[in-house]
């Protein structure tokens, strides 16, 4: 009792691939949302932190003049 082994022809080969790409796309598409949120936040931060940072340097280096009246 042995069973031929099945010949793999060009529509077998076909139809796994388009369900491999279909596989590939929906899970790129779950990655590129994630990936486009991370880098809103990352953005968020740097900008943040680049105004904290001169806003610091701004008040160090600014010359407080005072005037009296006599």
């Amino acid at each position: 009792m042995s069973a031929e082994p099945k010949q793999i022809g060009r529509d077998d080969i076909e139809r796994k691939l388009r369900e491999l790409q279909v596989d590939v796309d929906q899970v790129g598409a779950e990655v590129k949302s994630y990936a486009i949120a991370v880098g809103a936040v990352i953005a968020i931060t740097v900008v943040g932190v680049a105004f904290m940072l001169g806003r610091r340097r701004g008040r160090k280096r600014s010359t407080v003049v005072e005037i009296r009246r006599i």
